[in-house]
This record gives structure tokens, sequence and C-alpha cells, in this order.
């Protein structure tokens, strides 16, 4: 039916005031809605299920407004059948389906039972019928569900909906939608421009429908120019997702490295600093992760109304626990094996065998549940194939953090400097009245201390388990050799390396083959390079 030229200026002004509602009413009037039906309610809840499937994406559009709200009836199972008509629960009362008017609900009514394809369509008319709505977001969100089945019964409405649409996002949504519709039309000039339109796309969900559209005949597409319009779409649209997979690698690897930072920054104090070789390291960063479960559980017992702040204060716990429990150590084992290393490393095994099996008996050899608190859960979506995670995001944050706060520690405070001096000349700082003892206990548990926070880092991004310790020891004691014996930056860009060049190794080889080839890349280096990264110089040398 033509449209007058008054309404013409109507819609005109409607779409510059941006009163979508309104618009799409007069569209939908424009394009003649059809009211709803007690017929189409009953071919939407009883048939078979193509017959009902064909029903609903043909009532969908429509443009009832009674219509999205049998749909959600039908989705929740309140629609009832008995003798021809349709009947919807609203609590104890029943209501006739077409006309909204009170009934008496038969004894011999029947339960609409929908099958998997049957939700699915229903899910997707709801989503057809959301792209009217005056919301972005909920346009948006629709748009996006329904690119996942194109079907080209829901055409007219989209094609309204773009006409109508005035956010650039939406809009550009929509006209994907579109091409992924019109790329299996029977028409060769539709099917062209289809494939136009799809190679401007980033979706991952595009590339799966044009592999699929160039599987070879009677399933994918036939003609000869098509084909080749849809491959050349497919090269740029690979080309394009292939830069969020390179960056989403990246983003891997550096999000290992933080961790793996935060891992050696400990080993490299009491290791690179101290000389010691201490093998229940992983066992402090356990203890940090099971500190930070006992703080989770307080908190949602005593305090739930502020969960999501258990992090901020299991930080300092997870820090005063590993910690004391390294003085413990440093002072009833560490300090009689100093200039001992095989005794040393003996001794530590044994301790971390030790507090192994201690939180077994106190916790349970299963792992335990740490959650995200809701400001670390979910991400930020960069590309559509590429979402960085909060919770990574603030590990790497959290590693800068640590790693800034220790080098001022270790460069700018009168701790750092007896550290430092006890270091070099054990017996020339004593002689000028430094306690060495009392300085070997505070640095081995700012030691245990920093591995403590590695392992409430840790909970947020893995399990936390007895066996935690275990998957890093190695790689955080590759770290501090490969960075050079008591160089903390050097820590940094070994741990920052080898965590990008373990992910960008995983795509190639697998995640075993990885570690076995950055193992080999570290042997060579040593053999070449046997002081690391960064090599100690000058009068400390």
């Amino acid at each position: 039916m033509p449209v007058p030229y008054p309404t013409m200026i109507l819609l005109r002004l409607l779409l510059r005031l941006r009163a979508l509602p309104c618009l799409l009413a007069l569209l939908t009037l424009a394009g003649g809605a059809r009211a709803f039906t007690a017929a189409d309610a009953l071919a939407m809840a009883d048939g078979d299920t193509d017959d009902r499937a064909a029903a609903i994406a043909r009532v969908a559009t429509s443009g009832d407004p009674k219509v999205p709200a049998f749909l959600q009836s039908l989705l929740d199972g309140e629609v009832r059948v008995a003798g021809g008509k349709v009947y919807v629960l609203q609590g104890e009362q029943a209501v006739d389906a077409a006309t909204g008017a009170a009934a008496t609900l038969p004894a011999d009514a029947e339960d609409v039972v929908n099958s998997n394809r049957i939700r699915r369509e229903i899910g997707a008319a709801l989503s057809t019928l959301r792209l009217m709505s005056a919301d972005v977001a909920e346009r948006a969100a629709a748009a996006k569900a329904l690119k996942d089945e194109p079907d080209e019964s829901r055409l007219p409405i989209i094609e309204k909906a773009l006409a109508a649409e005035t956010d650039a996002k939406v809009k550009a949504d929509l006209e994907v939608l579109r091409g992924a519709i019109l790329v299996t039309s029977q028409d060769k000039a539709k099917r062209l421009a289809a494939a136009a339109s799809l190679a401007g796309s980033s979706e991952p969900s595009i590339k799966s429908l044009l592999v699929e559209r160039l599987r070879p005949a009677p399933d994918g597409e036939a003609d000869a120019e098509v084909r080749s319009a849809l491959q050349t779409a497919l090269r740029d649209l690979e080309s394009r997702l292939a830069w969020g997979e390179r960056l989403g690698v990246l983003f891997t690897g550096i999000s290992l490295g933080s961790i793996l930072v935060l891992v050696a920054l400990g080993l490299a104090i009491t290791y690179g600093l101290m000389g010691v070789i201490n093998m229940a390291h992983g066992e402090l960063m356990m203890i940090g992760a099971y500190a930070t479960y006992v703080v989770q559980n307080l908190f949602r017992t005593h305090f739930p109304g502020a969960f999501d702040a258990y992090v901020l204060v299991a930080i300092p716990c997870s820090f005063l626990a590993a910690a004391l429990v390294g003085a413990v150590l440093e002072r009833g084992v560490i300090r009689w094996l100093y200039g001992r290393p095989l005794e040393t490393l003996l001794a530590t095994w044994g301790i971390s065998l030790v507090l192994m099996q201690s939180v077994r008996s106190l916790f349970g050899a299963q792992n335990v549940p740490v959650e995200n608190p809701s400001w670390l859960s979910g991400g930020v979506q960069v590309l559509s194939n590429l979402t960085l995670p909060f919770n990574r995001l603030a590990i790497i944050v959290f590693a800068c953090a640590v790693f800034l706060g220790i080098v001022f520690m270790v460069t700018r405070t009168r701790l750092g400097l007896f550290v430092r001096g006890v270091t070099q000349n054990r017996r020339m700082a004593a002689c000028m009245g430094v306690n060495t003892a009392r300085v070997d206990t505070y640095a081995f548990a700012l030691g245990s201390g920093i591995a403590g926070l590695a392992g409430c880092a840790l909970s947020q991004v893995g399990n936390v388990g007895p066996d935690l310790g275990q998957a890093y020891i190695v790689d955080s004691f590759m770290v501090v050799v490969l960075g050079g014996v008591g160089q903390l930056i050097g820590t940094v860009y070994a741990a920052l390396g080898l965590g990008v060049i373990n992910k960008f190794l995983e795509g190639w080889t697998g995640a075993v083959l990885a570690k076995i080839f950055v193992l080999v890349l570290i042997v060579v280096f040593i053999q070449k390079r046997p002081q690391g990264l960064f090599a100690i110089k000058g009068r400390e040398a």
C-alpha cells in the first residue's frame, strides 16, 4: 500500500527526532498490520514442528502487540490447548490466548510441549520483535542474537528496523544480518550484493556462514561468480579476524607473564639476593591462595553485603599469612643453612611436602572454589573475537604495582639498604652495626609475602588446591635465572618474554611441546650467557 505524502513528511520528522517506537508503529501500520487471531495462536501452539515453526515466524511479523506476550507465555510453558482453543495461564486464572478474556480451563486441556527447535524459533522471534525497542542496548542485543540463525522469513521486519535505526553500531549489525539472510536467496544479484556486504564484516559467526556456503554443491553455492565473491569476502574477513587472534595471543602471553612476575619476584629476593634455593616457594603461594579463600568465606558468612570488597582485604591477609610462615621457616631452618645450597634445597623440599599435607588435612585434597567479585567478572570487548577479561587486566595492574613497590623498598628504604649491604658483604655489614640475622628474617619474610600475593592473584584466574605451587615453581626459577640472579628488572623482562613466547608456541605446537621448546631455548641461552639477561657489573660482581 503506498504511503501518502503527508505521512512521509511525518516519518522523516520522527526519524530526525529519533522517535523510534512511534516510527516503527507507523511503519507497521503502513505495511498492513494484522490482528492476532485464535487461528494464529492454535497454529503456533499445536501441530507438527515444521508447521509450528512456520506459524511462529509468520505471526511474529504481524505487528499485533499481543504477539510478544503470547510468545513469552509459550516459552515459559504457560499455554494449554483444548478443543481447538488455546488458553494462557495467568497464575490460577486462564484467559483466551487471542482475546485476553477470562475463560474456564477445560479439564482435558493439554500442556504445550516445545522442542529445542521450537524454543529456538520462539527466542529468535522475540529477538526480532525487540528490534523495535526504544532501548539501544536491547536492539543491539536482539541484532546480535539474530546473527546466529539468519532466516529469510524475518527479512521484512529487519528491513523496517534497518530503515528506522539511528545508532551506527546497531545499523552495522543489521546490515550484516541482512547480508547473512540474502546470501541464501534464490536471486543471484541479491547473493552477490550480500557477499559484498559481508566482506566488510568482522564477526566470527559470518565466517562460519561463508564457509558453509562455500561447501561443494548441492549443499553450498553452485554459481561460480557468487562463489568467487564469497571467497573474496571470506579472505577479507579472515584477515581482519587474524588481527584479533594475534592480539588475543599477545594479551594472553602478557597475562601469563604478569603472573610469572608475581611468582618470581619473591623468589628473586630469597634466591637472587639471599642465595637460598627455596623449593617451598610454591607452597607459600598456596598459603596466600588459601588465605584468600578463608577471607572470602568470612565475608560470605558475616558481611554478605560487602562481598565484592573481600579481595581488598584478602591482599594484605595473604601477604601476612605467607610472610609469617616464611619468617618461621627462616628462623627455624634456613638460618642454619646459609652458604650450603644443597642442604637448603633438600630441607625446603621436605618443608614443601609438610605444607601440602597440612593443607590437605585442614581443607581437604580437592580444589576449593574462589569466586570473583562482580567488578572482576566479565570483560571489555575490543574486537568481535577479542575480549579482555577484567580479572586478568587487574592482575597485570597488580603485578606492576607490586613490582614498583618492591623496587622502591629495595632502593629507597632503610630495610632495602640493609638487605643490599648484607647481600654484598655480610661481615662488613655486621661490623657497621647491622643486625644481619634480623635482616635475613625480614628479607625472607618479604619474599614469602610476595609469594602470598601471587597466590591471591592466582586464586582469581585458576583453581586453588594443595598442588597449586607445583605448577609454577619450575617456571619461577627459570625466570629468575634467565633474568639474572639478583636483578629485579631482569625478572620482569624474563617473565614477560617467557609468557609471550610460550603462548605463541602453544598455537603452533601445543602446550607440552611449547614447554619443551621454551626449556631448550633457556638452556641454550644460559650456555651462551651464564649470568642471564642482566649480568652484575662493577664491584658487586
